[in-house]
């Protein structure tokens, strides 16, 4: 797992065409406002959360966030032990963001 900061995240997001944005917070947070493209899977579901990883791609990159990063890094240490080759965790999370956010 890659813990990035904004600029890190923006840049190896921006190079990769299988990236998958992934905010990892509750339906009612991701409702207040989410990064662009992002899909939401609430890491607070528990084993949903494990079936809804399993539906995933393994070998796309993952840019996840959340919050303020600590479930988020939470998501990419379960989603390396599922076999996810790369999750990558932004600090800070969307406390912290300063690019766009869509607005539900």
């Amino acid at each position: 797992m890659a813990d990035l900061t904004q600029e890190e995240w923006v840049e190896q997001l921006g190079s990769n065409s299988d990236a998958v944005i992934l905010d990892v917070r509750t339906a009612d947070e991701f409702d207040e406002g989410y990064i662009p493209n992002a899909i939401n899977i609430d890491i607070r579901q528990g084993q949903g959360f494990l079936d809804e990883l399993e539906k995933l791609d393994k070998n796309k990159s993952y840019y996840v966030y959340c919050r303020s990063g600590a479930r988020s890094a939470q998501a990419c240490s379960v989603m390396e032990q599922l076999g996810f080759e790369e999750p990558h965790n932004l600090l800070g999370g969307i406390l912290e963001w300063e690019g766009e956010i869509v607005e539900a």
